[in-house]
Formats: structure tokens, C-alpha cells, sequence
């Protein structure tokens, strides 16, 4: 451990006066023994090659993993509010075939769960624990009751505050220690992925403590949650609920705003006018900032029939697409942009398939009070906008940034405007392109899902980028919804764009343009 990570270890254990000696590499058993202030080791267990581990969010299960050793404990357990226990569980898989580097994966939704740490964000088919990382996961300092979106932790202040932005830095330096007393030396590089709420977190890394990491991966950030909320929870429906017809009682049914005939059309229009631009009709919108679709163009002429939309339909989709503004036209939160999952259906909404799901709990609202409820939903501790990254690029740090086009949680706008101004904060786009680049990944729900190929490798990349300052080009993306077909990714403001003669399933067939 250098002397600078022990100076960062002993600002970040809580006045912690001593850092953790380097060991000849031990048994896991031996590090039962680990020791420093406020740290409990609750499990250690040497796990034999060819295991598997389930995948929370598909149950599918990993490649068999290799032999490794798994290190589980709590930082700073405690008894907060309402008598509740609290502390940072973190778990640790450190394989017998190191590659000498150090990865962190994110977590998801509202935390509160130790995943198995696999480092399964953004690495094609290979988890990097396979690849020889040793790799850690945490809750981030609270248990969920209800895995997925319970909030109720925020009720202390030191499980807020451990969410918002302390515990991953925390964890990490301390999986650094453990590492070192493990192999006998630390990290030789350290990299942090995530998507979504792990997307967050990577960005609060390179902002609040840009030395810890020297390469991170974003996806689809949940990087400004209250003002994605009023977007998709109030705004959109509230759009709908304005044109959908009412049942009985007189509330709107926002299923039946835009019916599933006048989503056909959009899609349908969307393809002809956008499709083709990247060089071949093939059902995905290779450059999303390129398309230039107006669904003005369905709107009927005469009477309403199958083959148009109504006036006060377009209207509303104009409205929802645009994203929330005040009464003054004050733009709070982006808009969407027109991508092919934006007409899809259950169980996976997008953006103009109003209904439970992605869109929360149903709402019979007619009117929304953007200005009061933009106010109300900044989250300073939370949302990651700072976009003075200097010290986290003069440390050499890599940051790769990526955003699913059809993603309905989170607007992929949102994330490249942020883009677009760290890097004019930071010398322009030209000098920011040396360490940092975002992706655009066309027909991706959030974090993955859609008419999309959703399978790509960023790891690798990075970690050329870090470690050979090789900068990335093309990545190749693959998917299930499009068997047999691969492209490349292309970083802004390139595009992929087909050479006009091969295979128009085969990537090599593409060049960023």
C-alpha cells in the first residue's frame, strides 16, 4: 500500500492510526483475523472452481467461476433510528489467479443488498471475477426490507449520508487492505462499474474522491432521482391523464391515453423516417441525435381514423417527449428522445405506454406544479453534477460513460447534457476525449433489455486505456433480440454507419462515423 492510499485509509476508518501491512499471501481462513477499527470479518470461505452463482434480477446463473476466496463483514455496525441496526456489509471474492487489479461493482435501485461480487456490469459474457479481478460488492449501509426501492433508511442520517456518497469509497479502501494482506502487495490498478444507481455512484467517485479509482464505467446513471421522479411519475402521467378517457367515476384511464394501434403507427413512422439513416433498414436508430422523426406527420387531416392521431394526441406526446417545464418554458429535466423502445408494451414501458410499472403508482393527477416540485426534489447529497473533474483526470483517472436510448427511467439526455458541460468545464471536448467518452446504446431499456444489443464489453476497453493508454474505438455489441447480428458501439459524436456492401449483420461492415 502506498503511502498516499494509507494517508486516504486513515482519513476514511474513522482516525484509524495505523494501515494494514502488506503479508505474504495466506489462506482465506487467515483472514478471519483482519483487523481494524470498526471492521468485523462475519465470514471468510474458500470456494472451489466450477461453482456458480445466481444472478438477482434473471436468475440465470454466472459461467462456473473460478477458485476464489470470499470475504464477508460490516463497517461500523451500529443502532440507529427506531432501534434498527445499521452498518456497511460488504462482501469480497479475491480468486486464486489474480490479475493484480481491483474492481468495485455498483449496486442498484435503493441498495440494501450485498450482491454476489462477480463484476457483471458492462463485461460482454465474461464476469470479472473470471477474468482474475478480485472484485467487491456492499449495501451501502442499510438492509432492504423490500429488495429493490425501499427508502425508508433515509430516515438516519448516517444511512442517508452512507448511501448518498461515503460507503463505496469507504469499502474500497478497505477491500484494498484485505487484498494486500491476502496476495502480499495491493492493487495494481483499481476500476468501479455500475449502472443505474451504480451509475451514480460512479460519478459521485470521480467527483467526490477522484484519486480512489483509476478507471470507472457509468451506466444510465440514476444521477438526478427527484427529477427523473417528477419526470416519469408526474409530468408524463399527468400528460396522459389529460387526454385518456374516463371510466365511471369520472378518473382517467391512462392506459387507453395512446392505445396500442396508435403506438403501431409511431413506431412504424419512426422506422421509416429513422431507420435507414445509418445506412440499412434493420429496426434500430444507429445515431439518436441524428433523428430528425416529428409524429406531426400522423396527424390526421380529415376525420380521426386508424391511420392518424388526433391533434390533442400529438400534443401529449409532444409534451411527455419534451420533458417537464415550468410555466415559463423552463426546462427542469430533459426530454426522451425517439428511439424504437419508446412504444413498447408490459412488462418493460416505455415512454409513450402509459401504465403501472415503470411509470409507479398509478395517479389520477390532472395538473403538476412543475416549479414547486422541481424545487422540492433536488437532491443535493445525492445527485452527482459536479463537473470539475481535474483531479480526477491530472490522477490519470478513465471515465466511460454509456446510456441506453430507450431507457424510460432515466432520459439518456440527461446524462449526455452532463457530459456535454463537464467536458467544456474541463477544456473542451477535444482534451476531455483523452480520458473520458459516452456512448449512446441504441434501443436499450435501462441498463439493458429492448430491441437492442445490449451485450457489450467495456471493461476491457478501459482497462487498455488505463493501463496501455490505448483509447477505445469501436466496441462490438451483440444481444438477444438481434441473433447473429453484431456493431460496433461508437463513442460521441461518432455514430455507426455501414460501409454500403458486406453483411449488414456483421460488425465489420460498420466504421464510426
Amino acid at each position: 500500500m502506498n503511502s498516499r492510499s494509507c494517508w486516504i485509509a486513515i482519513w476514511l476508518f474513522f482516525g484509524l492510526n495505523t494501515c494494514v501491512r502488506a503479508q505474504e499471501a495466506g489462506s482465506c481462513d487467515a483472514l478471519k483475523g483482519f483487523k481494524a477499527p470498526k471492521v468485523e470479518i462475519t465470514k471468510t470461505t474458500s470456494v472451489g472452481a466450477g461453482t456458480t452463482e445466481a444472478i438477482p434480477w434473471n436468475q440465470e446463473r454466472t459461467a462456473p467461476l473460478p477458485a476464489y476466496c470470499r470475504v464477508e463483514g460490516v463497517i461500523n455496525r451500529r443502532t440507529g433510528v427506531g432501534g434498527e441496526e445499521f452498518g456497511i456489509k460488504f462482501a469480497l471474492a479475491m480468486p486464486d489467479k489474480w490479475n493484480g487489479d481491483f474492481l468495485m461493482q455498483g449496486g442498484a435501485g435503493s441498495n440494501g443488498v450485498v450482491m454476489a461480487p462477480l463484476g457483471l456490469n458492462a463485461v460482454g459474457d465474461t464476469p470479472a471475477l473470471i477474468r482474475g479481478f478480485a472484485v467487491v460488492s456492499t449495501d451501502t449501509g442499510h438492509t432492504s426490507h423490500h429488495p429493490g426501492f425501499d427508502f425508508a433508511f433515509r430516515r438516519d442520517q448516517q444511512a442517508y449520508l452512507d448511501f448518498a456518497y461515503l460507503a463505496n469509497a469507504i469499502v474500497a479502501e478497505l477491500a484494498k487492505q484485505i487484498i494486500a494482506q491476502h496476495y502480499g502487495k495491493a492493487p495494481s490498478y483499481s476500476y468501479f462499474s455500475g449502472c443505474s444507481t451504480g451509475g451514480r455512484e460512479g460519478m459521485i467517485l470521480s467527483q467526490r474522491y477522484p484519486t480512489v479509482f483509476d478507471g470507472i464505467i457509468s451506466g444510465d446513471p440514476a444521477m438526478r432521482t427527484g427529477l427523473s421522479n417528477l419526470a416519469i411519475g408526474q409530468w408524463i402521467p399527468v400528460a396522459f391523464n389529460q387526454i385518456a378517457p374516463k371510466d365511471a367515476g369520472g378518473k382517467p384511464i391512462i392506459t387507453q391515453a395512446i392505445t396500442d394501434s396508435d403506438r403501431k403507427l409511431i413506431a412504424e413512422a419512426l422506422l421509416k423516417k429513422c431507420d435507414a439513416k445509418d445506412g440499412v433498414a434493420d429496426e434500430m436508430i444507429s445515431d439518436p441525435l441524428g433523428c430528425d422523426f416529428d409524429p406531426a406527420v400522423l396527424r390526421c387531416t380529415g376525420g380521426k381514423t386508424e391511420s392518424c392521431l388526433s391533434a390533442e394526441k400529438l400534443a401529449a406526446i409532444k409534451k411527455v417527449m419534451g420533458g417537464p417545464k415550468t410555466s415559463e418554458g423552463l426546462q427542469v429535466y430533459p426530454g426522451f428522445l425517439y428511439d424504437t423502445g419508446i412504444t413498447a408494451g408490459a412488462p418493460f414501458r416505455g415512454i409513450l405506454s402509459p401504465g403501472p410499472g415503470v411509470f409507479g403508482p398509478a395517479t389520477t393527477a390532472m395538473e403538476v406544479d412543475v416549479e414547486k416540485e422541481a424545487m422540492a426534489n433536488v437532491q443535493p447529497l445525492v445527485d452527482s453534477m459536479s463537473t470539475d473533474l481535474t483531479t480526477f483526470a491530472n490522477h490519470g483517472g478513465k471515465l466511460i460513460f454509456y446510456h441506453g436510448v430507450s431507457d424510460a427511467w432515466f432520459s439518456p439526455l440527461d446524462t449526455f447534457e452532463y457530459f456535454k458541460k463537464m467536458a467544456d468545464a474541463n477544456g473542451g471536448l477535444d482534451t476531455v476525449s483523452k480520458w473520458s467518452q459516452f456512448y449512446f446504446i441504441p434501443g436499450m431499456f435501462h441498463c439493458g433489455g429492448g430491441r437492442s444489443l445490449d451485450s457489450f464489453d467495456l471493461l476491457t476497453p478501459i482497462v487498455n486505456w488505463v493501463e496501455k493508454g490505448a483509447v477505445p474505438d469501436a466496441v462490438i455489441a451483440t444481444g438477444k433480440a438481434f441473433p447473429g447480428r453484431s456493431r460496433p458501439l461508437c463513442a460521441y459524436p461518432k455514430h455507426a454507419q455501414y460501409k454500403g456492401q458486406g453483411n449488414t449483420e456483421d460488425a465489420a461492415n460498420f466504421e464510426c462515423r
